[in-house]
């Protein structure tokens, strides 16, 4: 155990995984902002669809089985629902309205959304650990939105709401695929689920009569980004990762990853950073590590 915690090459795809998912928010921000030229849907829909091609690739050269039967594509299909098509779709949205670091922020709740639906579907009562996180959540929650309640822009606290919306699809997503165990390898599952995201976000698209896509140079790069190195290699190296560390040093990057995006967000786009914004993602922090720790000490017990 202790020779994998000091993995150096474990230790350096979790940096992989700290700087490019932490950054991914900055990305879509400056591929979906106002002035972009990119529609969300239309941005997100070439984006999953070409990422899906390259990972069923990567796996087709690996020699992974491609083909899934029905009952694993219903299962591979309403998880796409939930994390792409509802998750995705509504950060997306959000995005072009609000700063990449809120989001990351208001998104990193979605670890107390799960334990919550967990909780609610192996009807097990929470314990007071995770009573107490889901409170500091919810207080977070409520911090972070409280300067749009005053800006008088409803897109403001509208996009929170959509921010939350998608937290809970991600949770809602995470517990049916634990819930719903499939024999597929990690990359086809993916490539599936980033292919079938791609092809609603393809109808959303439609009907919302978004206009032809003309992204500037910046919306171009920040796309390109998403997929080389916010799917492809952020992907690669976390199961990497995964694999060479132990979970609890693995898990870091879901208290690292929101702090790091406020950060980048102030370095590169020059947003804000107030003291409702500390405040809201010390709370935020602190929920997602009681959740953590109430999941660790629940794997114990088994």
């Amino acid at each position: 155990m202790q020779k994998a915690t000091l993995s150096k090459n474990g230790l350096f795809h979790l940096f992989v995984v700290y700087i490019v998912w932490s950054s991914t928010y900055l990305a879509i921000r400056v591929a979906v902002g106002e002035g972009s030229g990119f529609p969300p849907f239309a941005m997100g829909a070439s984006r999953l669809i070409i990422v899906g091609i390259i990972l069923l690739a990567f796996a087709y050269i690996r020699k992974n089985k491609l083909i899934i039967n029905a009952k694993e594509l219903l299962i591979i299909s309403i998880s796409s629902v939930f994390l792409w098509t509802g998750g995705n779709a509504l950060l997306l949205w959000a995005e072009q309205h609000t700063y990449s670091g809120l989001a990351a922020l208001l998104v990193s709740t979605t670890p107390m959304w799960a334990a919550l639906l967990e909780s609610f579907f192996s009807k097990k009562t929470p314990s007071p650990l995770l009573i107490g996180s889901i409170f500091l959540g919810l207080g977070g929650i409520a911090v972070l939105m409280y300067p749009s309640l005053h800006t008088g822009n409803s897109a403001d606290y509208i996009s929170g709401l959509l921010l939350v919306g998608a937290s809970l699809c991600w949770a809602a997503g995470s517990v049916y695929q634990k819930r719903n165990p499939i024999d597929v390898p990690d990359t086809v599952n993916a490539g599936y689920q980033t292919i079938i995201g791609g092809c609603s976000f393809l109808i959303l698209s439609l009907l919302f009569n978004e206009p032809i896509p003309q992204p500037t140079q910046n919306a171009w790069l920040a796309w390109g980004y998403l997929i080389v190195f916010g799917s492809v290699f952020a992907f690669t190296s976390y199961v990497k990762a995964l694999r060479l560390l132990p979970i609890n040093i693995m898990m870091t990057y879901a208290f690292v990853n929101p702090v790091l995006a406020v950060f980048l967000g102030w370095l590169i786009l020059d947003e804000k950073i107030t003291l409702w914004t500390i405040a809201g993602a010390v709370l935020v922090v602190l929920e997602v590590y009681g959740v953590f720790k109430e999941q660790t000490r629940s794997e114990r017990k088994n």
